[in-house]
C-alpha cells in the first residue's frame, strides 16, 4: 500500500501554507540562486523555491513520485531521481556551476541523522542547509553542554557549521502527521572552523567514547582508550573534577582532551 511504503520511507508531506511560505522566506531564495532540494516529495516546497530561484535541482528516491515532479514542475526545476545518500554531490555541484551547494528539503525522518552525518562529510562544498526534520534531531544538532541531547553529532557540526532552530513546527502541518514535533534546522558554513581537527575521523570516534556510556564518568570512559597520565594532565590544566561526565564538557574542553587521547600509549 501507498501509505505503508511512504510510512518505510518516513515521508510526512507539507500541508501548511503558512509553514511553507515561514520556510521560504528562511530559505529567501534569490533570482541567481541553484538550490538542491532533497526529498522533492509532491514538490510543494519545489514550486515554492522556482518561483524565486534560478534554478532548483529536485532529488527524490521514491519512483512513484517523479514522473510527476518532471511533468509538473516548472522548467527551471531539475529532478534528480536518487537516494541523495549515495549520490555524488560533487557531481551535483558541477550540475549548479556554483562554488558550494545551498542544500534545503523536508527531510524524510529515515534519513535524518544520516543525511546530517553527509552533510559534514561534504561540508568544503555546502554552503548552507536548511532542514525540516523531527525536533529531537533538531536539538541534538544545536544542544550545548548541560543538556541531555548534547551529543557528538552537534558537536562536531557545530564545529564547521553555525546550528540554529528556526522554528518548530506542529504535527498536523504534514500529510500524513508524524507523531512526534518538527523543527526547521538552519546550517551556515563557518569562515573557519572553532577548533582545526588535524584527523576529524579520529577525533568523531573519539567523542563516540566519550559518550559512550553517558551516565559513567567521563574518565572512566576515556582513560582505558588514552594515556591516564597524559589525561591527568589535561584535566588538571582544563580544572575538570574526577567526577564530570561527558555532557558537561565543552567542545573546546574536548578539542583539549583530544590531543592527550591522541598520544595514548602503546
Amino acid at each position: 500500500m501507498k501509505t505503508s511504503r511512504r510510512h518505510a520511507l518516513g515521508q510526512h508531506f507539507l500541508a501548511s501554507p503558512a509553514v511553507l511560505r515561514k520556510i521560504v522566506e528562511v530559505i529567501a531564495p534569490r533570482s541567481e540562486d541553484v538550490l538542491v532540494e532533497i526529498g522533492a516529495g509532491r514538490g510543494v516546497l519545489t514550486v515554492a523555491l522556482a518561483g524565486r530561484a534560478g534554478t532548483v535541482i529536485a532529488v527524490e528516491k521514491d519512483e512513484r513520485l517523479v514522473p510527476a515532479l518532471r511533468r509538473e514542475m516548472p522548467a527551471n526545476v531539475e529532478v534528480i531521481h536518487a537516494d541523495v545518500l549515495r549520490l555524488d554531490w560533487r557531481d551535483v555541484l558541477g550540475r549548479a556551476g556554483t562554488p558550494a551547494l545551498r542544500i534545503v528539503g523536508n527531510i524524510p525522518y529515515s534519513i535524518s541523522s544520516p543525511l546530517l552525518f553527509r552533510v559534514l562529510d561534504e561540508r568544503e562544498i555546502v554552503s548552507e542547509a536548511v532542514f525540516l526534520l523531527q525536533k529531537e534531531v533538531a536539538e541534538r544538532v544545536t544542544a550545548g553542554p548541560g543538556s541531555k541531547t548534547y551529543a557528538p553529532l552537534g558537536i562536531l557540526l557545530q564545529n564547521y557549521f553555525e546550528a540554529r532552530i528556526v522554528f518548530t513546527v506542529a504535527p498536523g502541518s504534514f500529510s500524513p502527521p508524524p507523531k512526534v514535533q518538527s523543527a526547521l534546522l538552519s546550517l551556515r558554513r563557518r569562515i573557519s572552523p572553532l577548533h582545526a581537527l588535524a584527523d576529524e575521523p579520529a577525533y568523531a570516534a573519539f567523542l563516540r567514547a566519550a559518550f559512550a556510556e553517558r551516565r559513567k564518568m567521563l574518565w572512566k570512559n576515556l582513560a582505558r582508550r588514552a594515556d591516564p597520565g597524559r589525561l591527568a594532565v589535561a584535566y588538571g590544566a582544563l580544572g575538570l573534577a574526577r567526577n564530570v561526565r561527558a555532557e558537561q564538557v565543552s567542545p573546546e574542553q574536548f578539542a583539549t582532551l583530544f590531543e592527550a587521547f591522541q598520544h595514548k600509549s602503546a
